[in-house]
């Protein structure tokens, strides 16, 4: 063989590995999706910001009218009223009149049986008759006692009589008189207790002492009266057209009060009619409920139509001032007051700019609202709930989008 031949054979030639490259048109299409993602990426975060960014509660400041009131509870009763009783004893033989009824002043409510006075006044106009009659007699005898006295003192003179006759005759004169004087004092004796029976008579018929309306009936026809313990109320008599609330006032607000207070009232029967009227008078003398110190202040209010009732009760509320037509500012948006009692307070107004802190003056004030004095008008935007922990709030400088993979663009 050959030596071409075993060069041809031995000879083994290995290829060289093929070159590789990378078309530029695959990494541009790699390019492109990569932005693609990264821009949807950022459209994604910044809807689901928005959409999670924290919202304000907010209120509008109007106008309107605003009142500081005290309230306080009370129960409605006549202004004028008497209790019309027995003034003697016996038994309850009429009653003229039944509740409700109108009546004037004089007029004729109840009758208690009259016998026993109608016997007493009869008896005591016999005593008296007697007595009189005696002291005429009497009258008589010193007539006769005088001229008897006369005629002896005569005698005496001429020394007809002796001294003794004349002293019996002097006697006699003056035990006449004493004793027609005695009869004048027991006439005058019989004749009081005539006009005290005769009183008492009269009593047994009972007048109306004012006039109004019958309220209300203690006794009955047919029951006995005694007046000798306590005075028996048969019926009361009130004049409705004005009553009088008598409100209990806790210790802390009464101080407040004082006559001529303005005041409105309702009642449970009638929750939206408001009745007016004034302080009349402030009880000093307190009472204490459940440990709980309360004053008695009376308010006067007419009641033409008698709709007010007797023992009503009444929510009463009494103005310690007022405002009309100023602007209101919810009390849940007014921040901590200021220091030094000026009545200002800090209040986060919402702008087109965010939320901005403004001082406001505050003027009267209620459980709800507040009169503004400064610092805000009408139509402002108020913040009155705060935002979650952490958030940027309305109007704020949002977060920067992150990147893709966790990398910031």
């Amino acid at each position: 063989m050959s030596n071409d031949m075993l060069v041809d054979t031995n000879t083994k030639t290995t290829p060289s590995p093929p070159r590789l490259r990378r078309p530029r048109r695959s990494l541009l299409w790699g390019g492109l999706a990569l932005a693609l993602v990264a821009a949807a990426g950022t459209l994604a975060f910044r809807h689901v910001s928005r959409d999670s960014a924290p919202a304000f509660t907010t209120a509008t400041v109007t106008t309107g009218d605003i009142e500081k009131t005290v309230t306080a509870l009370g129960a409605l009763q006549p202004k004028d009223y008497v209790d019309v009783g027995a003034q003697v004893s016996g038994q309850l033989k009429k009653v003229h009149v039944e509740i409700g009824d109108r009546v004037q002043k004089g007029d004729l409510l109840a009758e208690i049986d009259p016998t026993v006075f109608e016997t007493r006044t009869r008896t005591d106009k016999a005593n008296l008759a007697n007595l009189r009659a005696q002291l005429d007699e009497q009258e008589a005898n010193l007539v006769l006692a005088r001229q008897q006295l006369q005629r002896n003192q005569n005698l005496f003179k001429a020394k007809i009589v002796s001294e003794d006759t004349l002293q019996t005759a002097e006697a006699t004169l003056a035990a006449g008189q004493a004793k027609a004087d005695s009869l004048r004092a027991q006439i005058d004796g019989a004749q009081a207790t005539l006009d005290g029976d005769m009183a008492n008579l009269g009593y047994t018929k009972i007048y109306a002492p004012m006039g109004g309306t019958v309220v209300s009936q203690t006794a009955l026809e047919g029951q006995t009266l005694n007046a000798n313990q306590t005075a028996p109320v048969i019926v009361r008599v009130a004049d409705l057209d004005t009553m009088t609330v008598w409100a209990q006032v806790a210790e802390a607000d009464v101080v407040k009060l004082k006559p001529g207070t303005s005041v409105y009232f309702t009642t449970l029967g009638m929750p939206d009619r408001h009745w007016q009227g004034t302080v009349q008078q402030i009880q000093p003398t307190p009472q204490t409920v459940n440990d709980v110190v309360l004053y008695n202040v009376l308010i006067d209010v007419k009641n033409d139509d008698h709709v007010l009732m007797t023992s009503m009760t009444a929510q009463v509320f009494f103005v310690l001032g007022e405002a009309k037509g100023v602007p209101l500012v919810p009390v849940a948006a007014l921040g901590q007051p200021h220091a030094g009692g000026t009545d200002e307070y800090d209040v986060r107004v919402l702008t087109s700019e965010g939320p901005r802190r403004r001082t406001v003056k505050i003027g009267l004030s209620d459980r709800t609202s507040a009169q503004v004095l400064s610092g805000l008008a009408a139509g402002d935007e108020v913040i009155v709930g705060t935002p979650p922990q952490g958030g940027a709030g309305r109007g704020g400088g949002g977060q920067r989008p992150p990147g893709i993979f966790g990398l910031r663009l």
